[in-house]
């Protein structure tokens, strides 16, 4: 890949790539090693001429994941980190806020990898649901009721914790 390509892309896909990578994961510190490896891929086997990047980025990224999960490396999911966190001291409403966020950055993250996959592809990657089904090759039905049952999962688990949703 031309260096002025890899260095647009980089620009233009890091921090999604990156978000999806930590959404599975949970650790910042293995979600950019992963990102990087991402990233060498591309320098090393993605040709100019490709006609989604973005899309083969996640496919890669996913595959990444996966591996690591196979060799048995340990996932640790950590505390919310500054990157979803608000750190900006507020009123009250706005303290109130930060509370339910990370307590919905909990409830995403106790959802198993599927749903919790399908959930930041959708919502923090912003994917339509026919280019999530064509990356983890499923029906987009199959898409739609995952996505509905992690909602659910969600509501059920912030519901439990005092919060309306």
């Amino acid at each position: 890949m031309h260096s002025d390509l890899l260095a647009e892309v980089y620009q233009k896909y890091h921090k999604e790539i990156y978000r999806y990578l930590y959404a599975l994961c949970g650790d910042s510190a293995l979600a950019e090693d992963l990102l990087q490896e991402v990233f060498l891929k591309a320098i090393l086997s993605l040709s100019d001429s490709h006609t989604n990047i973005r899309a083969w980025l996640y496919l890669v990224a996913r595959n990444l994941f996966l591996n690591n999960v196979k060799k048995g490396k340990r996932i640790v999911y950590e505390e919310i980190s500054e990157e979803f966190a608000d750190v900006h001291p507020g009123p009250e409403e706005k303290a109130m806020e930060d509370m339910k966020n990370q307590e919905l950055y909990r409830a995403i993250m106790q959802l198993d990898t599927g749903l919790r996959e399908v959930i930041a592809l959708r919502y923090f990657s912003e994917l339509s649901q026919k280019e999530i089904a064509s990356l983890l090759h499923i029906s987009p039905e199959n898409v739609r009721v995952k996505v509905y049952r992690a909602k659910k999962e969600i509501k059920n688990y912030m519901e439990g914790k005092g919060y309306d949703l």
